[in-house]
């Protein structure tokens, strides 16, 4: 099923020397049910609040998810529609329609895959540590900003979007807590926590929950007359609806409607690029497992070209359901069949009954999802660590929080590219070389012995040696060596030995250098140059603009070739 190890599923894996047991499809079921009965509601709230209908929500959830799960390249992920696409698809409906979406998405399901097929998910490996601590530690506290308004029973106050306004919100309207739904939510809440420290944790706590919550909320209602609020009270239009999944269908398309979607499409392909890797690599953290991640990028293609034929929205892979999915004991990718079937069955068959859970018993679960994710630990132990990663793991996180995670993301890996140049900068150096501090050799382990030869640098030549990359953060130190530059100066030799690698801005500020000395009537040499570097120098030309006589493997014949040349000219005045 591979394709040169670039699309390699995950679940084709299973069937492989009999890796899949009964133990295995037990846990991978019950995380199913429970992750479907989670993604339920958020995928209904997800729908609304883009501009669509909770049915598209629920389809995005049911055929992202199974495709996501079939043909993903983690064991874990859950995909669906998430918050961060809200903004993005309701300004593409306002300004295109919704057949102006379909066809984005679509757009943006091939670039994922062309992505995918080019193997830039290796990318997104490299993102650093703290930037992923502070997006997921933000995410948790998200989440858990925004189950209190149910959890509490705020249900006639309009909550705003936003952490810093909806706890503004929240303190405003203090007064109109229901007590009734937080004593429903707090029981709900304690006995997941109890059920999962000292009962049987093959059966989850939030299944116990919701049985719980659910039970509780309609005795009290028939016996005492206290309402609740459930499922069908916020979408009443879902109580009694008979559901159909609609025919495949496909808008008309046309060269300037596509030129026009090319922008919210791309933006679209990076943000699910960004969401999905970033939550599989957030997995891979929790459960020690290594994802795929062109194919993940491949899946999410399909995912994002089948899904509008069924009417759906853009979809990812979702964090939050994913860690409830590993929370609640998933073992593979079946789960995220399963977590996709119980959806379709509750779309068929199930609406009726589900309308009965109370927001309350969801929001007790989703807490702690927000506590299980947070990553709390982790976060206090990069307090510890060095500044730069603590002002990347706060602001990552402050960001995702308080704006917005996408903007989150894309500063935080902003600033980690920022000071993982610093850190080249330091440790990269250009240093003068005299005849009384360097060894006459190019083996570090025979240069700490005592019985080393001196270098012999006569006058008229300048010894220069770079330590470290060559690279665009380093290369205008070069202009350090003409302002240490002397008159007499004939020969300036610049010892590579230390060079791994030159880019680009490198060999354009090397090639300035010679052009200045040049300039000046001095002859730059260079020495100890390794093949890789020789290589690109090669490639611009400029081994041939210093001369292939001027470029030397060793010190010691560079610097022999230049005292001759010196003495030479010296002697002939």
């Amino acid at each position: 099923m591979a394709i040169n190890k670039t699309f390699d599923p995950k679940f084709f894996h299973l069937f492989r020397k009999g890796r899949y047991s009964k133990e295995s499809f037990v846990a991978d079921l019950i995380a199913g049910i429970v992750v479907g009965i989670i993604a339920l509601p958020l995928a209904i709230a997800f729908g609304i609040a883009s501009g669509v209908t909770p049915q598209q929500g629920l389809i995005t959830a049911i055929v992202a998810g199974l495709i996501i799960a079939l043909f993903g390249g983690s064991r874990f992920l859950i995909g669906g529609p998430t918050g961060a696409f809200i903004v993005i698809i309701a300004g593409i409906i306002a300004k295109y329609g919704i057949a102006g979406l379909t066809i984005a998405t679509i757009m943006a399901g091939v670039f994922l895959i062309i992505m995918g097929l080019f193997r830039m998910g290796a990318v997104f490996k490299f993102i650093p540590y703290p930037i992923i601590v502070g997006f997921t530690s933000g995410i948790a506290l998200t989440i858990f900003s925004t189950q209190m308004k149910d959890f509490f029973g705020l249900t006639n106050v309009d909550v705003p979007a936003g952490f810093i306004p909806q706890w503004g919100c929240y303190f405003a309207n203090i007064g109109q807590i229901n007590w009734l739904e937080a004593g429903l939510g707090t029981i709900c809440l304690l006995s997941i926590i109890v059920w999962n420290r000292y009962m049987n944790k093959k059966i989850p706590g939030a299944v116990i929950a919701i049985i719980l919550g659910t039970a509780l909320s309609l005795i009290l209602n028939y016996t005492m007359g206290w309402e609740f609020a459930t499922i069908g009270s916020k979408f009443p239009e879902l109580a009694g609806s008979s559901m159909a999944l609609p025919e495949i269908s496909l808008p008309s398309v046309n060269y300037d409607t596509l030129r026009e979607l090319v922008s919210p499409a791309f933006t679209i392909a990076m943000l699910c690029a960004i969401e999905s890797l970033l939550a599989a690599m957030v997995a891979d953290g929790v459960t020690g497992k290594q994802h795929h991640s062109n194919t993940e990028l491949i899946a999410q293609g399909i995912a994002n070209i089948v899904t509008p034929l069924f009417g759906g929205i853009p979809s990812t892979g979702a964090l939050a359901r994913t860690m409830a999915n590993i929370n609640n004991g998933a073992k593979s990718s079946v789960a995220g069949l399963v977590h996709s079937v119980v959806l379709l069955l509750i779309f068929f068959f199930l609406m009726p009954y589900v309308v009965y859970v109370p927001l309350g018993c969801l929001a007790a679960i989703l807490i702690v999802v927000a506590y299980n994710m947070s990553e709390w630990r982790s976060f206090k132990y990069l307090l510890k660590g060095e500044k730069a990663d603590v002002i990347v793991l706060i602001i990552t996180f402050l960001l995702t929080v308080i704006v917005d995670l996408t903007v989150a993301i894309e500063f935080g890996i902003l600033l980690a590219i920022v000071f993982f140049v610093r850190r080249t900068m330091q440790t990269s150096s250009i240093k003068v070389i005299d005849a009384d501090s360097v060894a006459a050799t190019e083996d570090d382990d025979i240069a700490q012995k005592d019985d080393i030869e001196r270098l012999d640098i006569h006058k008229g030549i300048e010894v220069y040696e770079i330590n470290g990359p060559y690279f665009f953060g380093l290369a205008s130190r070069g202009e350090e060596m003409e302002a240490r530059h002397k008159g007499d100066t004939r020969y300036r030799i610049i010892r590579m030995r230390k060079v791994p690698f030159i880019d680009s801005t490198g060999v354009r500020n090397l090639r300035n250098l010679c052009d200045m000395a040049r300039q000046r009537g001095v002859q730059v040499i260079l020495s100890g140059v390794r093949p890789e570097v020789m290589a690109t120098l090669e490639r611009f030309g400029l081994d041939k603009e210093i001369g292939r006589e001027n470029i030397f493997d060793n010190i010691i014949p560079a610097l022999t070739y230049a005292n001759k040349m010196v003495d030479s000219i010296e002697a002939s005045k």
